[in-house]
């Protein structure tokens, strides 16, 4: 089993993400397995300096050591270059050049929580067109479902052209998409398993298509439940109580976080303080609620 935790270094280890690292330290740790880090760093604008070296501290700090070497997307441009290649030479990519108001005012009307869905409105245009602005790098879907069992949530099958339509692998910018970095990122690096937000379930078809396409077996993905605040809503990334460098320097103790993160997993059946060796001797998420974690609301007061 060979497990990730794949950050974007914006700001400081949110507890989000300390839910999601703990779940596959430990589900690697109890299979003798491996963790690995990467630094998902590509989208520069949101970059923070120095917090990917802050999240590696605190990482540290609750014990949640890595495989090395460590991972850095932002290092990785000659990979993400070569599929692209790939599939253009097969004829799965195009450019467009539209911009988001024009792709807006084609795109068929979301439902809440879901994506507009992009129209197809220069995939038939001539690839060697005057293009109006610098261009995206789209994949042409098919018009088929793709499904995936994932471990913990309920399968999910996405009709990729009627739910997304051709998708962005790079940016006009230039910044390569999520979607194609981290698909090539999981393959390249042997990720057996995907431990993650559920907030990132509605991607997963796209990545196995992608994956698919590149002729990979895609890892096993496990989808866990959002950590929001005492009231139940999502956490803003500057609230109180949100992130373990806060918690730590307001003197809460590693044991009791990780205590709470165990249980709030599954992992232990109170939410006591406890140490990770006393983790080790408890299963892996075998019981993980699909309702939302709040956060202790004491946390939120500090």
């Amino acid at each position: 089993m060979r497990t990730r935790f794949a950050p974007s270094p914006t700001g400081d280890l949110h507890l989000g993400g300390a839910f999601v690292a703990l779940a596959s330290w430990h589900m690697a740790r109890r299979a003798a397995g491996t963790f690995v880090i990467r630094m998902e760093d590509l989208d520069t604008p949101r970059v923070v300096r120095g917090s990917a070296d802050r999240i590696l501290e605190d990482l540290a700090w609750l014990g949640l050591s890595f495989d090395g070497p460590l991972v850095v997307q932002s290092e990785r441009s000659s990979l993400y270059e070569e599929a692209l290649g790939t599939l253009q030479m097969r004829g799965l990519t195009y450019v467009c050049d539209c911009s988001r108001s024009e792709i807006a005012r084609e795109a068929s009307a979301p439902h809440e929580g879901e994506e507009s869905v992009y129209p197809g409105t220069c995939s038939a245009k001539p690839t060697d067109r005057e293009l109006k602005r610098a261009g995206a790098v789209r994949l042409r879907v098919p018009n088929e479902v793709v499904r995936v069992n994932d471990a913990l949530m309920d399968p999910i099958a996405q009709h990729l052209a009627a739910s997304v339509g051709d998708f962005v692998l790079k940016r006009g910018d230039g910044i390569f998409a999520y979607q194609l970095a981290v698909t090539l990122d999981d393959l390249a690096m042997e990720v057996t398993d995907v431990i993650r937000g559920a907030d990132l379930l509605a991607s997963t078809p796209r990545q196995v298509h992608l994956a698919t396409l590149l002729g990979a077996k895609p890892p096993r993905y496990w989808h866990l439940p959002l950590v929001v605040d005492a009231n139940g809503e999502r956490i803003a990334k500057r609230a109180p109580g949100a992130h373990v460098r806060g918690l730590r320097e307001a003197g809460v103790s590693r044991e009791e976080i990780l205590g709470e993160l165990a249980h709030a997993l599954g992992i232990t059946d109170t939410s006591g303080p406890s140490g990770l060796d006393a983790l080790l001797r408890r299963p892996s998420l075998t019981r993980v609620p699909r309702s939302p974690w709040k956060i202790p609301a004491r946390w939120q007061q500090l």
